[in-house]
Parts: structure tokens; C-alpha cells; sequence
């Protein structure tokens, strides 16, 4: 029985901890770390064949670009706050129904370039907040049922279809009632019910691509134009092949509905065509046209269209032009009655070599005109301005970019009486020099010329500009006053600094990558009085310690002008071992940045300890031990010579080398004792006591009387103690506080301490009242001696004082008496 509760318990907490054990539906998901601090997680071209894992907290998931082939329900669970979702162009063939149930937030989705085949509705059913879907480029063959973006009501942006897209059916747009952009790609559509498009309104913008059905099936063609031609609504047409009167057809549905906004993109058409599509459109209130990516099957041969009334184009604009029969073809004068009403007029890489002076009634309302990318020279532009007549009096914006032009003196002499031109784009020409003096109109405000080749400013230049581009060129520096300029480009140079900003003070605006600067500081950015933006990043910079922590600070904010390009944009160039290291990175130590406040400090600190050292080696008397070890050595060496030289002329007669009963050592203030007292009791000859070598007069050695003059002081001191029997110390305050005598006392030390003589050589005499503290505590061995040794003290009363000279006699005959 209690082999079964037992059971039953295990059982049961089993239970429990299957039931708290949290699922991991993440077991085996690789991981993505590419989120940016904005919570955007850019996971594409990474190989990965599974959804990965990335924070909830992701803003935006993109995925484009791998080998993922299934969505499943809890890939994407917790990403409530995800916004923006791309799958695009994996091999994703299925989508969990759930997969994006968690998405309440998304607001777009790219499903496009996958091998979807089906749609299901049930993918987009919690997606209320959706507003743009891109289902491009899968396989499916019809929208599906029931209707797919029933529920996605904030939808305003849609883009479906791909090869393999057959049918269209009415509802299969159910739910989607307005958008502002809507993308069909129908290249092989067979099938189309009337109206299938018509639900949406407002619509924004159609991009269509009918391929089949403007060749084959012009029928389907027009219906699928009648749903969706509005009057202010563009209508872009793609991917066409446009041979004949027939193929043109469906147009006409466009016509009818009073189009204003036309677009071919990539369409191949032939002259017939051309001459249709204008007839058409005769007396349609079209007022803009656009061609991009056309090529011409035919001669160019439009006269059956100079008839057409087109007065209300408003934009003319042809783009990417190529004509297969090149050598037969005339040329586009035929067209050039649609240039008559045009404000804005583009005719883009069309190898354009000139076009008709305004003279001939062309061009007379023309407010815009871009030849750029063209073959214009010098003398074709002439023809084409009119050769300076100002023909285009209301031209504000000329772009002529890209094309041969080789003087810059000539282009200003050309557009100096455009009066109102305010817009000037003459980059990536020929120019490589610049006059020292130009006619320009006093309107114009912006100048562009970029990606030539000048390599110096010249006053040529006008000082009525406010934006100026001189990006891509050779300029090393810039000289030139321009009081009215507010935005100046430079890129692609060769500067070494930032100009002077007294030369603008207006501008708020400055583009200076890609050159050689080194560095630039506060003092550089205060010249320039309103400067708001600066883009300054991919030079050469030297990091030094003055330019790197201005440029973090400035990076964080920390200044009146903002550096408006990303920091990985500022890398070291030098010094070498910083070389590619990002700015922001940079740490720079105390001794790199101040050396001399360093080198100042590290003296400082050096003294202070050498002072300190000073003190304790002082308060230690280490200076005192050293020069007394040097002086002992020095002293033992010349006493060792002078032993030899004694001992050869005493010939081994040890008695012979002593010349003195003692020394006396003494201080010069204690003097008057000596010569007094000391002196004529111990020398002269005394009242014999029945000893007659106890009344013998003893000979003592004294420094003023005995040392030799001229020699050096330790050698005589070395010499008198050698040559005494014992050494007698005159103890008192005197002599402790005398520098001499403490010299001599310090020497004698050594002397009296070593190790071949004894202690009994020397005789202490006090002849005041002195402890044993007021002997230096560097004299531990003479300390010691007075605590261990028997002294003599000078008696006040003179019925002591026979006592002791008898004392003293005795100390200093000592084992002479023996």
C-alpha cells in the first residue's frame, strides 16, 4: 500500500512539472542578431531555410532572400509589435492557416517571389492593420476563394499577379474598397470578368502588365482599362509589344474615360503605332506623357500624326530610348509638334543631338527642360538656345547633364539672357577649367557642377547662388566669397581643410566626404555663422587627441551643427595602430593626450617621492652609514699600508707600532677641561703611592696638538687610534651637539666596533649628567656600550676628583699593568 502512494506522488509531481514546463517552440530555430538600436532586424541573404529568432521587440523582420520553404503557426508568435514583415524571394511553398495570427500590428507584408500557389484568406484575417501587400511573382493562377482581403480594410497599397495568373474574377477584390497604389501583373491573362477591378475607389495609381492580352486578346485588354481608367488616376502600362492599329485598341477605353496621366514603361512599338496611339488620344485632355524604356521598331516616320491635337500636354517625357534600325532611322523632328505646349519637357538618354530653336514656334511655354545623357556639344546646344537670344523666356530649370560640353565660358554666354532660369545642371560634362569671368543671370540661384574636372574656383562663378554643387572634381581649396550661398557640396575632392566659413555667411548646409581632410575643430565650425548640417564623413582623419573626443561629442549632439551622416562614416586614418578604427571607438589615454601635463606630473610626483625618500633615508641616517662605510673602507685600505710599512720597520715588535697611551676624543668648547685638567694630570709625572707605574705620566694624543696638517681627516684619526692603546670619549652636550666631534665620534665607531679590537678600548668620561638617549640612535653599538660599560663621571667636589684620575689612570694602563 505504501509502495503504491509513493508511486502515485511521483506520478502526480511528474504531472505537475510536465504542466509548468513552459513550451519552447524556439528549440532548434537558429538565431538572427542583425537588429539595429531602431529595433530593425535585417536577417536577408543569410541562408537561412527556417524562420529564425529575433527579439519581440523587432519594429521590422526582413527575410528576403533565403531558402525558407515554410511558414509554420508559432514562427511568429510574440511579435505583436512587428510592423513591417518581407519574405520575398525565398522558396516559400506553405504558410501555416495561423502563421501571422499574432501580427495585429504589421502593416506590411512582401509575400512576392515565392512558389506560392494557392492564397489563403485565412493568412490575412487578423491583419486589420495592414496596409501594403506585395503577393508578386508566385504561381497561384487565380486570387482565390472565398475573397482573400475581405478583412483587410486599411489596405492601400496591393501588388498581385505573376506569369502564371489566369483569371480574374468579379469579387476576387472583395473588401478592398480604395487604394493608393494598385500593381497588376496579367502578362498571361486568359480570363477577365467585367468589373473585377471597378469596386476599388479612390484609386491612386495603376501599374498594369498585359502582355497577352494587348497582342492576343485586345477585348480582355479594354475591359481590364475600362475598370480602372479615372481622369486622375496615372495609368502606367508595362511590358508591351505595340505593332500595329489593333494592339493599340484598348487604349481607346483609356480615351473614352479621359485619361490625364499616361505612362509606357519597357514597350516595344513600331511607327504605325506611335501614329495610333496619337490619334487616339487627338483632343484627349492628356497633360502628361511619359515613355520609359522604349524601343523603336521602326523609321521614324510619324507625318500622319502633325495633324493630332495634343494643346494640353502639359509634360512631355521620353527616357531610355533605343532604335534597333539605327541607320535607317530619320530622326524625331516629325514629333517635335508635341514640344509646342509642353511647360515640362525631359528627353533623357535618347542620343539626342540637338533640338530645334524655339524660333520655329517649339518650346515657347517651356518652364522645364532636361537633355541629359545626351550627345550635346558646345555647338549643338548653341542651335538648341537659340545661341543666346534668350528664345526660352519663361525657362527655370535647364538641365543639360551628361553630355560633351567643354567650355564653361560659352554655357554662361548661352543662358545669361534667360531671365528667370534659376536651376542649372551642368554635371558630368567636360568641363575642366574655369574662366575668370562669367555672364550669368541674375536669377539663377542653383548651380550644379558636379563630376567634372576643374581643379580651381574662379570668380566665374555667380554670387547669387544659394545651392552650389561642385561634388567630384580636382578642388583643393576654395577661396571664392559667395555672401547668398546656403548649401554647398564638395564631395569628392581633394581638400585638405574646411574652406573658410567668413566666405558664407549663410550657409546652412555643407557636403564634404570623400576628400583628404584631416581634421576639423570647434574653431573651424564657429567661422561658419548659421551652419546647421554637415556631412564630413569618409576622409582621412588623424585622430589626435583634439579632434577625436570634438568629433564624439559632436556626434552625440553635443553642438550647434549636426552631423547629418552616419558615424561608421568617421574612421582613422592615422596614426597607424588607430588606422580603420571608427572615431566613435576611439580611446585615447592621458599619456597619448597630454604629455606635457604627464611628463610635468611624473616630475612632480618623482620629486615629491625623491623628497620623501630624502626624509626617511634622513630620519633612517642611511646617508650617514653609506659615507661612513666609504669612509671605513677608504680608511682601512690606507691603514692597511700603513700596518705593513710599521710592521717592517718594527719587525714583528707589535709594541713598536703604538705610539700613545690614548686618544681623546673631544669637543672644542670642552677644550679648557682637557688642557686644564685632563692634560697636565695624566702627562705630567704625580705623587708616587709606593707604584712608580702608577705616578708614570701616560701620553695622549689630541687633535689640535698630534694630528698631521695637510692630511686628510679620517686618515689622521685612522692614524691616532691605530696608534693608541685606548680611546677616551669627553662625553657632554658639547660634544654631542658638535658637527665635528660627531664626525669623529661616527668614525670612531666603525673603528671601536671591529673586529680585531676590543671593548674595553674605549673609556667613557662624562663630564656632565647625560643619558643615554643623547647619544644618536645611529650609535646602537655605543648606546649599548653605555648601558653594558662602567663610566666615568667628573665629580663637582674636588675631594672626589683623586679617586678619579686614579680610576682613570688604572682604565688606561688596563693589561699594560698586568
Amino acid at each position: 500500500m505504501r509502495q503504491q502512494t509513493s508511486t502515485i506522488l511521483l506520478l502526480f509531481f511528474f504531472v505537475i512539472l510536465c504542466w509548468a514546463q513552459p513550451s519552447r517552440p524556439d528549440k532548434g530555430r537558429p538565431s538572427c542578431d542583425q537588429c539595429d538600436l531602431h529595433l530593425l532586424c535585417n536577417c536577408s541573404h543569410e541562408g537561412f531555410t527556417v524562420v529564425p529568432t529575433v527579439t519581440e521587440r523587432a519594429l521590422a523582420f526582413d527575410l528576403s532572400f533565403n531558402n525558407i520553404n515554410v511558414v509554420n503557426d508559432d514562427d511568429l508568435t510574440g511579435h505583436t509589435q512587428l510592423k513591417v514583415l518581407s519574405l520575398q524571394g525565398n522558396r516559400l511553398a506553405v504558410i501555416r492557416p495561423s502563421a501571422f495570427d499574432h501580427l495585429f500590428n504589421l502593416e506590411e507584408l512582401d509575400l512576392s517571389d515565392n512558389e506560392l500557389n494557392v492564397l489563403n484568406h485565412k493568412w490575412f484575417s487578423q491583419l486589420a492593420a495592414l496596409q501594403k501587400l506585395n503577393l508578386l511573382a508566385n504561381p497561384y493562377s487565380c486570387v482565390g476563394s472565398p475573397p482573400v482581403f475581405q478583412g483587410l480594410v486599411n489596405l492601400r497599397r496591393l501588388a498581385f499577379g505573376g506569369p502564371h495568373l489566369k483569371m480574374l474574377k468579379r469579387g476576387d477584390l472583395s473588401g478592398v474598397t480604395e487604394l493608393e497604389e494598385l500593381i497588376v501583373h496579367a502578362n498571361n491573362l486568359t480570363g477577365y470578368e467585367s468589373g473585377a477591378l471597378a469596386s476599388i475607389w479612390p484609386l491612386g495609381r495603376v501599374s498594369l502588365s498585359l502582355y497577352e492580352p494587348f497582342l492576343t486578346n485586345t477585348t480582355l485588354a479594354s475591359a481590364v482599362l475600362a475598370d480602372v481608367s479615372y481622369p486622375e488616376t496615372p495609368l502606367i502600362l508595362e511590358d508591351l509589344r505595340l505593332d500595329g492599329n489593333q494592339s493599340v485598341q484598348p487604349l481607346r477605353e483609356a480615351a473614352k474615360r479621359r485619361v490625364r496621366y499616361l505612362t509606357f514603361r519597357n514597350v516595344w512599338i513600331s511607327d504605325e503605332a506611335i501614329v495610333d496611339i496619337l490619334v487616339v488620344l487627338d483632343g484627349v485632355p492628356v497633360t502628361s506623357i511619359s515613355v520609359e524604356g522604349v524601343t523603336l521598331m521602326g523609321r521614324g516616320k510619324w507625318e500622319k500624326a502633325s495633324w493630332t491635337d495634343h494643346k494640353g500636354i502639359d509634360e512631355f517625357l521620353v527616357k531610355n530610348i533605343e532604335v534597333l534600325p539605327l541607320f535607317q532611322f530619320v530622326s524625331f523632328l516629325q514629333l517635335s509638334f508635341l514640344l509646342k505646349y509642353p511647360r515640362k519637357v525631359s528627353v533623357i538618354n535618347a542620343k539626342v543631338f540637338v533640338m530645334p530653336c524655339a524660333t520655329s514656334g517649339l518650346l515657347v511655354n517651356l518652364q522645364y527642360l532636361d537633355l541629359s545623357d545626351n550627345l550635346l556639344t558646345d555647338l549643338t546646344l548653341a542651335e538648341t538656345l537659340c545661341d543666346g537670344a534668350g528664345k526660352l523666356k519663361d525657362l527655370r530649370v535647364l538641365n543639360i547633364s551628361g553630355n560633351a560640353l567643354k567650355s564653361l565660358s560659352t554655357m554662361s554666354q548661352l543662358v545669361k539672357k534667360l531671365y528667370k532660369l534659376t536651376h542649372l545642371d551642368i554635371s558630368r560634362t567636360g568641363y575642366s577649367s574655369m574662366p575668370q569671368h562669367c555672364s550669368w543671370p541674375s536669377t539663377l540661384r542653383f548651380l550644379n557642377i558636379s563630376g567634372a574636372k576643374l581643379t580651381k574656383i574662379t570668380p566665374c562663378l555667380p554670387a547669387t547662388l544659394e545651392v552650389l554643387d561642385l561634388s567630384n572634381n580636382n578642388l583643393k581649396d576654395f577661396t571664392l566669397a559667395l555672401p547668398s550661398l546656403q548649401e554647398l557640396q564638395l564631395s569628392g575632392n581633394k581638400f585638405l581643410r574646411l574652406p573658410s566659413g567668413s566666405l558664407f555667411p549663410n550657409l546652412q548646409t555643407m557636403t564634404i566626404q570623400s576628400n583628404t581632410l584631416g581634421f576639423f575643430g570647434h574653431s573651424d565650425l564657429q567661422e561658419y555663422k548659421r551652419l546647421q548640417n554637415l556631412q564630413a564623413g569618409q576622409n582621412k582623419f588623424v585622430c589626435s587627441c583634439e579632434f577625436v573626443p570634438f568629433l564624439q561629442q559632436t556626434l552625440k549632439g553635443g553642438g550647434d551643427v549636426h552631423l547629418t551622416d552616419r558615424e561608421e562614416n568617421y574612421v582613422c586614418d592615422s596614426p597607424f595602430d588607430l588606422q580603420g578604427q571608427p572615431v566613435v571607438e576611439v580611446f585615447l589615454s592621458v599619456v597619448v593626450c597630454h604629455q606635457v601635463l604627464f611628463v610635468s606630473v611624473c616630475c612632480v610626483v618623482t620629486l615629491l617621492v625623491g623628497v620623501l625618500v630624502w626624509i626617511l633615508l634622513l630620519r633612517l641616517h642611511a646617508f650617514w652609514y653609506l659615507k661612513m662605510t666609504w669612509a671605513w673602507l677608504k680608511a682601512k685600505q690606507s691603514s692597511r699600508r700603513r700596518r705593513q710599512r710599521q710592521q717592517l720597520l718594527a719587525e714583528d715588535n707589535s709594541e713598536g707600532l703604538l705610539s700613545f697611551d690614548a686618544f681623546v676624543s673631544y669637543s672644542d668648547r670642552d677644550a679648557t677641561w682637557v688642557e686644564n685638567f685632563l692634560v697636565p694630570e695624566l702627562e705630567e709625572p704625580g705623587e708616587t703611592d709606593g707604584d712608580s707605574r702608577s705616578s708614570r705620566p701616560l701620553n695622549l694624543c689630541l687633535h689640535k696638538r698630534d694630528f698631521l696638517p695637510g692630511h686628510w681627516i679620517v686618515d689622521n684619526i685612522m692614524s691616532a687610534m691605530e696608534r693608541s692603546r685606548r680611546t677616551v670619549f669627553i662625553l657632554s652636550e658639547n660634544f654631542v651637539q658638535s658637527d665635528w666631534c660627531r664626525y669623529e665620534l661616527d668614525f670612531s665607531h666603525f673603528w671601536m666596533f671591529d673586529g680585531n679590537v676590543g671593548r674595553d678600548a674605549a673609556i667613557l668620561i662624562l663630564l656632565e649628567p647625560l643619558s643615554k638617549d643623547d647619544v644618536p640612535k645611529r650609535f646602537c653599538k655605543l648606546r649599548k656600550l653605555m648601558n653594558s660599560t662602567t663610566y666615568l663621571e667628573w665629580p663637582q667636589e674636588e675631594e672626589r676628583r683623586g679617586e678619579f684620575w686614579r680610576c682613570l689612570r688604572q682604565a688606561l694602563r688596563g693589561e699594560d699593568d698586568d
